[in-house]
């Protein structure tokens, strides 16, 4: 049991698949989800500040998601009666950060049994053997894991960027590019570098309107939408 919580898949792996009881009904992952991004996030219980605070923002999120072509899917090891409860304690009793009255509408895992929680290492016993920590896997279309963030029990994700590398990565697919440190949508692009001197030459020499160089080895360019 213990290398089962050990393992987790990496990036460019094949997400593991998996069917669940959730607040949305079963789901059967991939399947359900052909040809969308998803984003499976965990935290480590129901009724608790951080987790609270971070399901009021993914859920206040999850049309802007929706819009990327992405689903939100939640987990934790709790039963569903908990996971609704919590829910409606959100909807009808939570004001936060300017968030309220809000339905949670993306699915949330009951994960009693820690099998999807096993599968994608999201319980690490150093930090608690009965909780899943803060994980976050970005899978594409072709159910490759593309990112993963971990974070501690004591300290709540930032969805702004988790949104930022989601549409970072999805520009890189479309057309071919990097993105530099501190991205966002609308900035310059990396170049993909050259391979070989003489490409790295015409490069630098054919630095223009399309796009410019600060070396050989990084240039940038706009892109028109």
């Amino acid at each position: 049991m213990c290398d089962e919580q050990q393992g987790l898949p990496l990036i460019g792996d094949k997400a593991p698949s998996f069917k669940a009881l959730t607040t949305q009904g079963e789901i059967s992952f991939p399947e359900d989800y052909e040809g969308k991004w998803v984003i499976l996030f965990s935290h480590p219980a129901d009724f608790t500040p951080v987790c609270t605070t971070e399901f009021m923002t993914f859920g206040s999120m999850a049309e802007q998601f929706a819009e990327r072509n992405c689903q939100l899917i939640g987990l934790s090891i709790d039963s569903n009666y908990s996971h609704i409860a919590w829910m409606r304690t959100i909807k009808e009793r939570i004001e936060w950060n300017g968030i309220k009255n809000l339905e949670i509408t993306f699915p949330v895992i009951a994960d009693l049994k820690m099998e999807v929680a096993n599968k994608f290492g999201m319980v690490q016993p150093n930090e608690d053997d009965t909780h899943a920590v803060r994980a976050v896997f970005i899978i594409d279309p072709e159910v490759k894991v593309r990112a993963i963030l971990y974070y501690p029990l004591s300290n709540g994700r930032n969805m702004n960027e988790i949104f930022r590398l989601l549409v970072a990565m999805q520009t890189t697919d479309e057309h071919g590019v990097a993105t530099p440190a501190n991205w966002e949508p609308g900035n310059e692009v990396i170049v993909p570098p050259p391979g070989s001197c003489g490409q790295a030459k015409e490069r630098v020499e054919g630095a223009g309107d399309d796009y410019h160089c600060l070396d050989w080895f990084l240039c940038l360019k706009s892109l028109d939408d």
